[in-house]
C-alpha cells in the first residue's frame, strides 16, 4: 500500500484516537435519545451538557451561548439568515472578497433576493483595509461577516478590532472561525463578536458535526425549525456521539495549542524556506501577514496547480491547489484573484496544511521530490519565461 503524506489539514484532519475512544459508547451503549423522558435517554443528557462546556472554555464563552449544528456551513448560514430576520428593514451585508465559499456563495444568493452586499477587497498579502469596513458601513447594514483566518492562505484578520467597530455602529458581527479554532486563542468574553462558527472536522473530530456561538443577549432567529432542541434554537435530534467527539477535540486542543503551534509551525518554516531556496520564481501567499501556524500557501511562476497536485498524488503526497481548476475551471481561486496574483503565478499555487501528525521526515520527502516536479512540469508548460506578467511581478521572485 502506498504510504500517505498527507498536508491537507484545512480540507480536513485525522481524528484523534482520543476522540474516537471517547465517542465509541454512544454508538452501541448510551445511544438513547437525550430528549427522551426516560433514564435511558436521560443519561445521554449530561454526556451532552458535559461536551458544551468543554467547547466554551476553548472559545472563552458561557455553555448556553453553544449552539450545536452539522458543520461550519450551516452555522455560517444560520448566524447571517438570523441577523437578517431580526433586522427585516436592513438590506446590507459587509462580507470579504476571500470569504469561504459558505459565506461568498450565501451572499451572492442574497444579491439575487434583493440584498446587497459590500466585498471588502485585500492587499496583496491578502489583508483588509479597516479603514474600507468604516467607509462601507451604512445605516441598512444588517451585518458584517469576516472570517476569523482565510481557509487558503491563512491569513489572520483582525476580527476583534472589527467586532468593536461593528458594535459602535450599532451592527452585528460573524466571523467564520472554522480553520481558527484550536490554533488561535480565542477568548470570547473579552471582546465583541457576536456570533461565531467553528467546525469538527478542521480540528481532529469527526466530519458532520459544528458550533454557532451566539454571544447571550444577541436577537436570535433559528435556521431549522421543528422540535426544542438547543433551547428551541436549532432543531432535530442532537448527534450526541460527534458531540462528544467535538467535546473531547476542543479539551485537547485547549491543553495543548502552543505547544502543537510550536511544532507544526516548525514544521512549516522549514518546507517553506526548503521550497523557496530549492525552487527559483516562487511566492509565498500572505508571507506579510499574521498567518495561521500550519498553513503554506505557495505559488510556483509557469506551471499550473492541477498537475502539481496529480504528481504529487502520485508520490503519495496529499496537497490542494489554490486554484479552482480542480472543480473543472481555468480561473485561479477567487480568494488569488482578490490579493491580485499575478496570473502567472496564481495558476500554479499549492496549499500545504500541517497538522501535528505531520513529521520532519515527511517534510524532507516533500523537499525531495517537488524540485523535480516543478522542473519537469516547467519543462512542458505552455507558459515561460516570455509570458507576459503583472508588473508587480519583479516583486514576488525569490
Amino acid at each position: 500500500m502506498k504510504k500517505i503524506y498527507y498536508f491537507d489539514n484545512n480540507a480536513t484532519t485525522r481524528v484523534h484516537d482520543e476522540v474516537k475512544k471517547e465517542m465509541e459508547p454512544f454508538f452501541t451503549k448510551l445511544y438513547g435519545n437525550p430528549s427522551s423522558m426516560h433514564f435511558f435517554g436521560g443519561q445521554v443528557q449530561k454526556y451532552v451538557d458535559e461536551s458544551r462546556k468543554k467547547i466554551s472554555l476553548l472559545l472563552g464563552c458561557l455553555p448556553e451561548e453553544i449552539i450545536f449544528t452539522s458543520c461550519g456551513t450551516e452555522s455560517d448560514s444560520t448566524a447571517i439568515y438570523s441577523a437578517l430576520k431580526v433586522n427585516p428593514d436592513k438590506k446590507h451585508i459587509i462580507t470579504s472578497a476571500v470569504e469561504h465559499p459558505a459565506v461568498i456563495n450565501l451572499c451572492k444568493h442574497l444579491e439575487t433576493q434583493g440584498y446587497s452586499v459590500t466585498y471588502l477587497n485585500v492587499n496583496e498579502d491578502g489583508m483588509i483595509d479597516i479603514n474600507d469596513l468604516k467607509s462601507a458601513i451604512r445605516p441598512d447594514t444588517a451585518v458584517v461577516s469576516i472570517m476569523w483566518a482565510n481557509n487558503e492562505t491563512g491569513v489572520i484578520f483582525p476580527v476583534e478590532e472589527i467586532a468593536d467597530i461593528c458594535h459602535e455602529k450599532g451592527v452585528l458581527f460573524h466571523t467564520d472561525a472554522v480553520q481558527a479554532a484550536g490554533k488561535i486563542d480565542i477568548d470570547l468574553s473579552k471582546n465583541k463578536i457576536d456570533m461565531l462558527s467553528i467546525s469538527g472536522h478542521k480540528l481532529h473530530s469527526p466530519k458532520g458535526i459544528g458550533v454557532l456561538f451566539v454571544r447571550k443577549g444577541v436577537k436570535f432567529a433559528p435556521f431549522l425549525l421543528g422540535g426544542h432542541q438547543e433551547r428551541g434554537r436549532r432543531a432535530g435530534t442532537e448527534n450526541v456521539p460527534y458531540i462528544v467527539g467535538l467535546g473531547k477535540a476542543s479539551e485537547i486542543a485547549l491543553a495543548n495549542m502552543q505547544k502543537e503551534n510550536d511544532y507544526v509551525r516548525k514544521l512549516r518554516e522549514k518546507l517553506e524556506r526548503g521550497l523557496v531556496e530549492k525552487i527559483p520564481n516562487t511566492r509565498i501567499n500572505g508571507l506579510k501577514s499574521p498567518r495561521l501556524p500550519n498553513t503554506l500557501s505557495i505559488s510556483f511562476g509557469f506551471v499550473e496547480g492541477e498537475s502539481i497536485i496529480m504528481l504529487l498524488s502520485e508520490k503519495g503526497i496529499c496537497a490542494s491547489t489554490g486554484s479552482a481548476c480542480s472543480s473543472g475551471s481555468l480561473e485561479p481561486s477567487h480568494v488569488l484573484m482578490a490579493m491580485k496574483i499575478p496570473f502567472t503565478h496564481a495558476q500554479g499555487t499549492v496549499r500545504f496544511s500541517l497538522s501535528i501528525y505531520n513529521t520532519e521526515e515527511e517534510v524532507d520527502y516533500i523537499l525531495k521530490v517537488m524540485p523535480d516536479v516543478i522542473k519537469r512540469l516547467r519543462e512542458i508548460s505552455a507558459f515561460n519565461d516570455e509570458t507576459p506578467q503583472f508588473e508587480n511581478a519583479k516583486d514576488i521572485h525569490h
